[in-house]
Order: structure tokens, then C-alpha cells, then sequence
């Protein structure tokens, strides 16, 4: 750094951090964001990063209930949230596989135990890894690395003013999603999917009426929302058709049954489910490794940089802005997560598993660490190392003879834990950083990391249990697609049985769309995912598109749109665990008007425009005050 930095609460200035308020906010939010992100990942492969909703929520409830103003509070809060939805992000990716191998009759159904052991030991793996990189890259090159949610995150926080308003667009977008998720599956008086059948093609377009994936395509933006519904234009009204038209008797493995058979018998859905969704998986992997492969240069140095600055990092300030965590408690920490996870018999990993786990999570975590300041959490390739890891693990374990049911609970429970690790190691930076602009005590902040983990470690066990007892993992409710993706490399390799002749079309439609200059990831999830869910979100991201031109908002802007988005998806995930609830106790049935009332099709979109428009009111409250504000200023200027 060129001068001393100056944060917003001095070093020499105590204020509350960790206390009885923070603590159970941050406890509440990580298993609300972890329960909401859990349930749209599952839903749609996506997830959204909690720390300016809790931090808004957070600055809400300790203004207007509490009566008073502590920004080192709500940083606690929103750090614990965060964690939290990191901790379900790494979790929903790859933990499903158990449950449908269990299904399967391939292994046991996981237990709770099991569950929160895995994301607990991945949670403070990502912690004990990036901690001891905080000096190098958070203070020394602050400058450099940007950590741009974590930047965000601590303007909202020191724009304090904005908290109360701001905080109500979260609260009102948790009961505007609540309702609406209420009206179509609890009531179903709604139809979910508004759809068109196009018999010309042999195919349907589709969209589903739900929030959520309106405010992910909002949040995400017009870009991305753009190439996924791409990828699901490429595969429902191109290849879909092809298949239909050109496949006739033919029998293209995995199905065993002729592809006209298969049109006949389920339409285009039997087509995406038998073919195209393999399709989409190929693209998928092909894209994760080249977004690896694309990183690799900046992998190498980041890495080499981070171990570098971490021989000369300084250790003898003694500010309080400058206290990390003990390091012989994350020395005792790593010994005991890798002594866990080689010994316990519920994770079949053995000791050559455990040595993968600390060889690649300190190599993923220290690479996620430092790339997260550069491009941000959101373009984090964590499902490439996840990929890459697993398919290492998988190999290893099946030349050592664990190529059976052991050998595959050993892949997966790899992956699982890298897959968190890495996650958790991005999200602890972006906080930490957010925590070294508002001047917080990074102790205390890494602390509040581990409560948030086993808040969410403790809450996602059950909250998976829950969701598989009422729809299962892989059904059209809960299509789990990253770990469906897990499940077949794991497979593959294993078995040797895959579909290779349509993973291998998909790959080769990654490496196209990437000589196109094209980002590949986001166009083969939504070549991968149903285009009734890929529609959806783009509309998300036209409204995006529409509201940023009315507010004139930079790209980057954290409005009032954003944040009405985020109180969506958080109002219809916990509704989603509440009507899993209803289903698996059958309360779902009692309350259930379809036959009473149905509004069908109409119906159905009339709720998809009133959704819509709730976003565009929202994103645009308070504009014409803010152009009023804007005018006064400039003609006071001119005077």
C-alpha cells in the first residue's frame, strides 16, 4: 500500500461487536439466507450472497426496534448470514447425491450426524485456510484487490442513513414472495408454469410463476440472465426438435427405448430428461474446466503470491484492527477437521482421502481467497475445482480398489467438503475485507464466521432431510442439478457407463460458444437446466435491463431493486420449507383449492405480471424525490 490506510471507526476507538443482539441476529439470518438459499439451489442451480440483505435487515431492526446506530454490530450480523449461505451453497451442490443413491438402494440414507459433520468439517476448513492470508491480501494489497461484494457490503453499512427504508423494500419483498408462493403451491388456485405447446417443433416454451427466479435474473442482470436463456433456446427449439424429428426408431443410450417412444410416451420433457439433460452436463463440465483452465495463469501467481506475502506477513502490530485468530487454534483446528474426517467411519474417506481434502483445500481455498478480490464471489470458479477435485478423487479412489459403494460416498464426501471450503474461503474474504474498510476487529469477525457455520451446519441437515421426505432430490420440485451433474461424473468414472456420445455434443457446444467470445458457464447451465426456469430468470434480468435505464443505475449499483429481490428469494425459500413441511405431515392436501378453485392459464400470468411490476414499483421507489434532490442541487450549484 502506497499510505497507511484510515478505516471508518478508528483502531484506537472501541465499539460493540460481538454481543447478545448480534449473535442471535447473525444466528437467525445464517439459517434463513442458508434455508432460502438451500431451497432455490436446489430449485434452479443458483444462489445469492446474503450480506447486504442481512446487513440492511440488521440495520433496520437495530435503528428503528432497538433505537440506536452500532455498525460493528451489523458487520457481526452480516458476516454470520453470509456464512451461513455459504455454508448451504457448498452443501446443496453436492450433498443430494446421498440421498438419491439411498433412493437408489446404493447406500444408506445419510444421517443428521453425518450431514452436519461434513459441512462443519468444509466450513472450518475454508475458515483455518484463509485466515492466516488476511494480512497479505486484505491489508497489504488493498489497493490491488478490490473485494467488490465486500466493498458493497461496507458502503451500504456506512450509508446508514438508507437503513430503515431499505430494510422495510427486504422486509416487503419477503411478504409479497411469501404470498405469491403461497397462492401457487400451497393454494394452487395458480397454475407454477405458464406454457405454450408448439407442435409445429415438437416442443413447449414455458416459464414458471414463481419470484424467486424473477429476482435471481434481476440480481444476476440482463447479461447473464441473457445467455442462459440462450442455452435453453439452443436446446428446447433446436436440439429438441432435431432429436424428435431425426431420432425415429433409434435407441440412444441411456434410454432403452426408441426416441419416437419416448416423444410419444412423455413429450418434449421425455426428451430433455433422456437426452438433452446429458447434453446439458457435458456443457457444463466442459465449461467449468474452461473457465479453469482460462483462470490457470491467474490461479498459479495468485497462488505463488499468497504463500510469498504470507512468509513476510508482519505479525507484531498489536491494533486492534490488525488481531487475527490465534494461530495455534487453527493449527489444533486443521489437525482435528483432517483426524475427523480420516477416522469417522461415516465418511469413508480414509487417510489417502484426507490427504486430497488438505492437499487441494489449501490449494483451492488460498486460489478462491485471493481471485474472489479480483473478479468478485460471483465469477469464483468454485464447481471447476469442485469438478477437478472430484474427478482426482474419484480416480484415486478407484485405483486403490474403493470403487464400490465406499469408494463413491468417498468421492462425494470429498468434493462436498472441498466444494464448502472453497466457497466459505471466498465469502470469509469478502467479509474481512468489508471489515477492514469499517475499521472492525478481524478476531471477532472470524469468530462470528464459525458461530454462522454451525448455525447453518446444524439447520442444513434437516432442512435436506425435510425437502427430500416431501419432493426428493432430482424431481421437477427440486432438480438439484449440480449434484445431479456430481452424481453422474462420479458414475461414470466408476462404472465406466455414461452416455458419452451426448456428453461429448455438449462439450463440443461449450468450446463453440467460447470461440465465439462467448462466456460458456452460464450458457451451458441454461442449455442444462429446463427452459421453463431459464425464461423465467431472463425475464429477471430484462426488468433489470428496463429499471436501470428509468433510475439511470450503473451496472453495479446496490438500489432499491437489488433489495427487494433479495427479501424474494428469501420470502419464497422459507414459504418452500414450510410447504415441505405441510407435504411430508400431508397438511399440504387439506389446504390445497385446486379443485375448488383453479385460475389456469390466465391466471398464471396475470400473477406474472403483477410480480414483474412489483419489482419495476420497487426499483423505482423514491426516483422522482431523488430527481427533485438532483435538480435542487444543480441549480444551487449554478447560483
Amino acid at each position: 500500500m502506497s499510505k497507511e490506510f484510515k478505516p471508518y471507526i478508528p483502531a484506537d476507538r472501541v465499539l460493540p461487536e460481538i454481543t447478545k443482539t448480534s449473535v442471535i441476529m447473525g444466528v437467525l439470518l445464517a439459517v434463513v439466507f442458508g434455508a432460502a438459499n438451500a431451497y432455490l439451489g436446489l430449485r434452479v442451480g443458483l444462489t445469492v450472497s446474503a450480506s447486504i440483505p442481512a446487513a440492511v435487515i440488521s440495520m433496520g431492526i437495530i435503528r428503528m426496534i432497538l433505537k440506536r446506530d452500532s455498525i460493528l454490530e451489523n458487520n457481526i450480523v452480516q458476516t454470520m448470514g453470509s456464512a451461513g449461505e455459504s455454508v448451504a451453497s457448498g452443501c446443496i451442490f453436492t450433498l443430494p447425491v446421498l440421498f438419491i443413491w439411498a433412493k437408489e438402494g446404493i447406500t444408506e440414507e445419510p444421517s443428521l450426524f453425518t450431514i452436519t459433520v461434513i459441512a462443519l468439517c468444509g466450513g472450518f476448513l475454508g475458515i483455518f485456510f484463509m485466515v492466516p492470508l488476511r494480512s497479505a491480501l486484505i491489508v497489504k494489497e488493498h489497493e490491488t484487490l478490490p473485494y467488490p461484494e465486500g466493498t458493497a457490503c461496507a458502503q451500504v453499512l456506512m450509508a446508514g442513513e438508507r437503513g430503515g427504508s431499505s430494510a422495510k423494500l427486504v422486509f416487503i419483498g419477503i411478504g409479497a414472495a411469501a404470498f405469491f408462493k403461497f397462492l401457487v403451491d400451497g393454494l394452487r388456485i395458480i397454475p407454477s408454469t405458464v406454457s405454450l405447446k408448439i407442435q409445429i417443433l415438437k416442443t413447449e416454451i414455458a416459464a414458471e410463476a414463481y419470484p424467486a427466479l424473477i429476482a435471481v435474473g434481476y440480481i444476476c442482470g440482463f447479461r447473464i440472465s441473457a445467455l442462459m436463456v440462450a442455452g435453453g433456446v439452443l436446446g428446447w427449439l433446436v436440439l429438441i426438435p432435431m432429436i424428435s424429428f431425426f431420432g425415429g426408431d433409434a435407441v440412444i443410450a441411456p434410454s432403452t427405448d426408441p426416441v419416437s417412444k419416448v416423444y410419444a410416451t412423455d413429450g418434449a420433457i421425455g426428451i430433455w430428461s433422456n437426452y438433452l439433460r446429458y447434453i446439458g452436463a457435458g456443457a457444463v463440465v466442459a465449461a467449468g474446466f474452461i473457465s479453469l483452465g482460462k483462470s490457470a495463469p491467474l490461479i498459479v501467481s495468485t497462488f505463488m503470491d499468497a504463500v510469498r506475502d504470507l512468509r513476510k506477513s508482519d505479525k507484531s502490530d498489536d491494533l486492534r484492527t490488525s488481531r487475527d485468530m490465534d494461530m495455534r487454534i487453527i493449527i489444533a483446528g486443521l489437525i482435528c477437521v483432517i483426524l475427523v474426517l480420516w477416522l469417522m467411519p461415516q465418511i469413508p474417506v480414509g487417510l489417502p482421502g484426507a490427504i486430497l481434502i488438505a492437499v487441494f483445500g489449501f490449494l483451492f481455498c488460498t486460489v478462491s481467497s485471493r481471485m474472489v478480490g479480483l473478479v468478485g464471489s460471483s465469477n469464483n470458479p468454485a464447481s471447476g475445482m469442485t469438478i477437478a477435485t472430484l474427478l482426482f478423487a474419484t480416480v484415486t479412489l478407484k485405483l486403490i480398489g474403493d470403487n464400490g459403494p465406499d469408494g463413491m460416498l468417498g468421492a462425494i464426501a470429498i468434493g462436498s467438503v472441498i466444494c464448502i471450503a472453497v466457497v466459505l474461503a471466498g465469502d470469509t474474504s469478502q467479509d474481512l475485507k468489508t471489515g477492514f474498510l469499517l475499521g472492525a476487529t478481524p478476531k471477532k469477525q472470524q469468530y462470528s464466521e464459525l458461530i454462522g457455520i454451525v448455525a447453518s451446519a446444524l439447520a442444513i441437515g434437516a432442512i435436506l432431510i425435510l425437502l427430500n421426505k416431501a419432493w426428493g432430490f432430482g424431481s421437477v420440485e427440486l432438480s438439484a442439478p449440480q449434484a445431479m451433474l456430481m452424481k453422474m461424473i462420479i458414475e461414470g468414472v466408476m462404472s465406466g457407463n455414461l452416455p458419452w456420445a451426448l456428453i461429448f455434443m455438449g462439450m463440443a457446444v461449450s468450446v463453440a460458444v467460447e470461440l465465439l467470445g462467448i462466456s460458456s458457464l452460464a450458457f451451458a447451465i441454461g442449455l442444462y437446466l429446463p427452459l421453463q426456469t431459464t425464461l423465467a430468470v431472463f425475464v429477471g434480468g430484462v426488468l433489470r435491463l428496463i429499471t436501470d435505464k428509468m433510475t439511470k443505475a450503473e451496472e453495479d449499483d446496490i438500489g432499491n431493486g437489488i433489495l427487494y429481490a433479495s427479501g424474494l428469494i428469501a420470502g419464497e425459500g422459507l414459504v418452500g420449507i414450510l410447504l415441505a413441511v405441510f407435504a411430508v405431515s400431508h397438511i399440504d392436501q387439506h389446504i390445497d383449492l385446486s379443485g375448488v378453485l383453479d385460475l389456469g392459464q390466465i391466471g398464471g400470468v396475470v400473477l406474472f405480471l403483477v410480480m414483474s411490476g412489483t419489482v419495476i414499483a420497487a426499483a423505482c421507489k423514491g426516483m422522482k424525490k431523488r430527481g427533485v434532490q438532483e435538480e435542487g442541487n444543480s441549480k444551487e450549484g449554478t447560483r
